[in-house]
C-alpha cells in the first residue's frame, strides 16, 4: 500500500495546478495519470489561449502542458504516477490503482479528483460508419500523431471545441465543408467563430445530421433544419459529400470515483450531467474529497487550473500546511474565476453553478 498526504487523480490541467498548489504549501503529493505523458487536453490544444498573465494568455496549450508537467516532475513533494490508472474507491479511504501491470492501493489524507469529461455521442442511421470520430479524437490524430483523419470534412457542434478543431483543420488543409448547429445561435467565442467564417465555411445553425451514407466507410451525410420541438423539417434535408464527420456535442463529467466514494450528486444540465456538491473552495459532501476541472462542470482549461489551484490550496490547508497565506491566494484565485466567467458564454456556467450551490445550501 502507498502512503500519501494528497491524492491527485488526473494530470490534465486542473490536476497538475492542484499537485502543484498542494506541494508548494508543503504536502507531501501523489499525482496519478493514466497517460504515458502529462497535461491532458492540453497536449492537443495548439491555440492560444487568452486571459491573464496568469492564466497563461498568449501561450498555445501544448507549451502550458510543458510548462505545468516541468514544474511536477521537478517538485521533489511531487511523486508522478504515470500509466496508471484509479480504479476505485473503497469505504477506508484507500483508492485503488493499477500500475505497470500490478494493482496497488494508496492510502491519503486528501483526494483531489480531476478525472475530466468523455465526449458524448450522436445517434442516427449508420452514425456507427468508419469515418465518423469525436471531435477529441481527431484532434489527437492531427496534433498529437500528425496525421490527418480525410480529405472532406463536415463539424457537428459550434461550440468551442467544435469552431476550434474546425480552424485546426483548416490549417492542415483539410477542406471543412460544414460546421452544423442544432441551437439557434452558436456557443463559441466570436473570436474563434470568425476566423472560420473568413475562411468561407458556412455554419447552418439549427441543423442537424438525419443520415449518415457509404458502403464501407463515410460517403455523405444528409442534414435537416429542425423546428423549435427539435424534429427535421420536411423539404429542407441537404446531402453534404465528406469523408468525416466530426462530432462535438459536448462532454459529460467522469464522476464514477465520486459516486464511489459516497459524495452527495446532482444532475445539473448546465455543468454537463451528474456533479458532485461542492463549496466553493471545491471540496464536497465528503471531508477533504476536491473535485477540479471538468469533472465538476465543462468549462474551458483556463478555469480548469484556477479551481485546481483552489483545490490543492485547500487540501493542504486542512491538512495545516500554508494557513499564513491562504486566505490571499484563494481570493485571488476566485477573483481570476469570476473574470472567466463574465460575459454571455459564461452564462451557462453562472447558472449552473447556482444551481449546485442552491441543491447544496452553500452560501456563494
Amino acid at each position: 500500500m502507498l502512503e500519501t498526504e494528497v491524492l491527485v487523480i488526473g494530470g490534465g490541467p486542473a490536476g497538475l495546478k492542484a499537485a502543484l498548489s498542494a506541494a508548494r504549501q508543503g504536502a507531501e503529493v501523489t499525482l496519478v495519470e493514466r497517460d504515458p505523458f502529462l497535461g491532458g487536453q492540453l497536449v492537443k490544444q495548439t491555440h492560444m489561449f487568452f486571459g491573464s498573465k496568469e492564466q497563461y494568455a498568449s501561450e498555445r496549450g501544448v507549451n502550458i502542458a510543458k510548462i505545468l508537467s516541468k514544474e511536477v516532475e521537478e517538485n521533489d513533494k511531487i511523486r508522478v504516477l504515470k500509466d496508471t490508472t484509479a480504479l476505485g474507491y473503497y469505504e477506508d479511504r484507500r483508492v485503488a490503482i493499477e500500475m505497470e501491470g500490478k494493482f496497488e492501493t494508496v492510502n491519503h489524507k486528501a483526494l483531489i479528483a480531476a478525472t475530466g469529461a468523455q465526449e458524448n455521442t450522436l445517434v442516427f442511421p449508420n452514425c456507427d460508419l468508419p469515418g465518423i470520430y469525436g471531435a477529441g479524437a481527431v484532434q489527437t490524430l492531427m496534433n498529437v500523431h500528425g496525421v490527418v483523419p480525410g480529405n472532406k470534412v463536415a463539424m457537428v457542434g459550434a461550440g468551442n471545441i467544435g469552431v476550434i478543431v474546425s480552424y485546426q483543420l483548416l490549417q492542415a488543409g483539410i477542406d471543412v465543408v460544414a460546421i452544423i448547429e442544432a441551437m439557434p445561435k452558436i456557443g463559441a467565442y466570436l473570436v474563434h467563430a470568425s476566423k472560420v467564417r473568413r475562411m468561407g465555411v458556412p455554419i447552418y445553425t439549427s441543423h442537424t445530421v438525419v443520415e449518415a451514407r457509404g458502403k464501407d466507410c463515410l460517403e455523405s451525410i444528409v442534414i435537416s433544419q429542425i423546428d423549435d420541438k427539435w424534429q427535421p423539417v420536411e423539404g429542407t434535408g441537404r446531402k453534404l459529400d465528406v469523408d468525416v464527420l466530426c462530432v462535438s456535442v459536448g462532454l459529460t463529467p467522469l464522476t464514477e470515483l465520486l459516486f464511489q466514494a459516497g459524495c452527495k450528486m446532482a444532475f445539473i444540465g448546465e455543468l454537463g450531467g451528474h456533479v458532485a456538491l461542492r463549496d466553493i473552495n471545491m471540496e464536497t459532501t465528503v471531508p477533504n474529497i476536491f473535485v477540479a476541472g471538468d469533472v465538476s462542470g465543462i468549462e474551458e482549461a483556463s478555469a480548469a487550473m484556477v479551481e485546481g489551484q483552489v483545490a490543492g490550496l485547500t487540501a493542504a490547508k486542512n491538512l495545516g500546511y500554508g494557513l499564513d497565506d491562504y486566505e490571499e491566494k484563494v481570493a485571488a484565485a476566485h477573483k481570476e474565476l469570476d473574470g472567466l466567467r463574465r460575459g454571455p458564454v459564461g452564462g451557462k456556467i453562472r447558472a449552473g453553478l447556482d444551481k449546485l450551490y442552491k441543491e447544496g445550501e452553500v452560501a456563494v
